[in-house]
């Protein structure tokens, strides 16, 4: 018996049990190659916020607000309210400036822009295509009354 005859039956003899050990394990390893080339597949880039139409539409309703509590109410009780909106104000335009990459300060703390910074920035989120109140009402000189 030469060589080659001993392969042949090396081979008949190892050939069920390969096929019964790939019926076996097949699954397993299809289910480990298919996890690992989802994890490495480049993922799709992901919003940092919410979508710039609610951006503006959020401080198109924040701005009008705000120029409403202006005209109205007794001084005691619009103060906190005015406060409040300016913050919220604050918040949408950073939201909305960071959305459009256009540069800005970012406050320390949530809505904590002054006056002029927050005008500032409301008049580049227009110039950057924002559809905007025309006219702001005068905001508080520190954020608060």
């Amino acid at each position: 018996m030469n060589f080659w005859d001993v392969g042949k039956l090396a081979l008949i003899v190892a050939t069920p049990t390969l096929l019964g050990a790939a019926a076996v394990y097949a699954p397993r390893i299809w289910e480990l190659t298919s996890t690992y080339w989802e994890a490495h597949r480049p993922q799709p880039p992901r919003p940092i916020g919410p979508p710039i139409e609610q951006l503006a539409a959020d401080l198109r309703r924040l701005l009008r607000l705000h120029g409403a509590l202006t005209e109205s109410a007794a001084v005691a009780m619009r103060a906190h309210r005015l406060w409040a909106v300016e913050a919220a104000i604050a918040v949408r335009a950073v939201e909305a400036a960071r959305a459009l990459d256009i540069p800005h300060r970012e406050p320390e703390t949530p809505g904590a822009l002054r006056r002029d910074e927050l005008l500032s920035l409301l008049r580049r989120l227009s110039r950057a295509g924002l559809v905007l109140p025309a006219e702001v009402g005068p905001f508080t000189s520190d954020g608060r009354l």
